[in-house]
């Protein structure tokens, strides 16, 4: 509607989405699902008339240096937003064991698929894959209108059950309901007046593509060195020597290794990952990612709320990060179906705070587990150390507490998002 001829066009819509990334597609999609319009924003600039063959480009340039570690209920989930189709056939790499080992002692845990009677625990997936496999589905759905090149630039206060929002380029949207999902440093948490609890890590991420002299064996494998944890991901394709690396570790060191010759950072690699599938013989695509812990105080607001990591970022070691935005996507619009069942408003913050208890305690559960590991593997004293590397072999050794952690981490429970079963 437009109220003057001096005054900008404003766009009437169910739910805008912040973010195109992984997280605020599968929200903007289920959304539409649900028979609501959605308007989604994102700074960058893509040709969604042409995501085939920009999936051809990026397949044929090499991989992605930043991977996910998909559990089957995100798989399930993908499929369901008729995502995964395109995903698998593109590149997905099924990884059937795990193993983890103390690199300052002996203690090791292994997991195996086929010990839960499953053919594989998940899948390793470039990220710009799962992302260009939802907006392929995204684009099937009328209900879904794209503003690429367009930020979020004021939030105006929620009346009548609306907000208007004010994007950078002079265009206004009014919204019963807007989604936060633009990442780390979210402008709709920022404009929300929202705040977070947030520390430093200490430590940054070298990651990278990485080929070694051996295949991967649909493992992936994890080290725990002096400095942080070390993971090899198998990456899909006729090379199975391919493996995207995860090294988190001082900043000072991240900063040294990036800074060193090919050879020179082949061998350090490899001395780092001793005891793994081999040794490396080339990297490639490599980035230096400083890591921060962040949780939101609050996730919800009258007519708003955060999804993924506009609400929380954890540490990478056990790659749940977004298996986590996948879950809040998909618990949100648990929680707004319920509500238009009942013909209760959608911008409620009595609707939208059922969503935060849903997913609030869980994350900062996943939070702390995370800090604990992290923690429980920096440098200790010697007896700490062989308690460590005791307990680890306990673990390994007792299959029924093993398998029932590992269905957790496969997200095989039942006290999922009916979307995610």
């Amino acid at each position: 509607m437009i109220n003057s001829s001096d005054t900008p066009m404003v766009l009437d819509t169910d739910v805008v989405v912040a973010g195109a990334g992984m997280t605020g597609l599968a929200a903007a999609i289920q959304l539409a699902d649900l028979g609501l319009s959605v308007h989604v924003l994102d700074p960058s600039n893509i040709d969604t008339s042409s995501i085939d063959q920009l999936a051809d480009d990026f397949l044929a340039a090499g991989y992605d240096s930043r991977v996910s570690a998909l559990t089957l209920a995100s798989v399930q989930l993908l499929k369901n937003l008729g995502a995964w189709q395109s995903i698998s056939q593109w590149r997905a790499e099924p990884y059937q064991r795990m193993r983890v080992w103390d690199g300052e002692t002996r203690g090791e845990v292994e997991f195996d698929s086929f010990s839960i009677h499953q053919p594989q625990l998940g899948f390793i997936v470039e990220n710009r894959l799962i992302m260009l496999g939802l907006l392929k589905a995204a684009r099937a759905r009328s209900e879904i209108t794209f503003h690429f090149g367009a930020r979020l630039n004021t939030v105006g206060a929620a009346e009548n059950g609306r907000r208007l929002l004010g994007l950078d380029d002079g265009r206004q949207l009014s919204a019963q309901l807007l989604v936060g999902a633009d990442g780390a440093h979210s402008a709709a948490r920022t404009l929300f007046g929202l705040g977070t609890h947030e520390w430093d890590y200490g430590q940054h991420a070298l990651i990278a593509t990485v080929t070694l002299d051996a295949n991967h064996q649909h493992c992936c494998w994890q080290r725990f060195t002096e400095d942080g944890p070390l993971a090899f991901l198998p990456l899909a394709g006729s090379d199975q020597r391919k493996v995207s690396l995860v090294w988190s570790t001082s900043p000072e060191h991240a900063r040294d290794l990036s800074e060193l010759n090919s050879a020179s950072l082949c061998r350090a690699i490899t001395l780092g990952a001793r005891g793994g599938p081999g040794s490396v013989v080339s990297v490639e695509g490599i980035n230096v990612v400083p890591l921060r812990q962040r949780h939101a105080m609050q996730y919800a607001v009258e007519s708003g709320v955060l999804i993924g990591d506009a609400a929380h970022t954890i540490h990478p070691l056990a790659g749940q990060g977004v298996n986590l935005g996948f879950l809040d996507a998909a618990a949100l619009c648990d929680v707004v179906e319920q509500a238009l069942k009942r013909r209760d408003s959608i911008a409620s913050l009595t609707v939208l705070s059922r969503y935060e208890r849903s997913r609030k305690l869980d994350n900062l559960r996943m939070s702390a587990v995370m800090e604990g590991f992290r923690r429980l593997f920096t440098p200790q004293p010697g007896v700490i150390e062989w308690v460590r590397g005791f307990g680890m072999r306990l673990f390994n050794d007792v299959e029924p507490v093993k398998q029932h952690v590992m269905s957790q981490a496969m997200g095989l429970s039942d006290d999922l998002p009916r979307r995610m079963k």
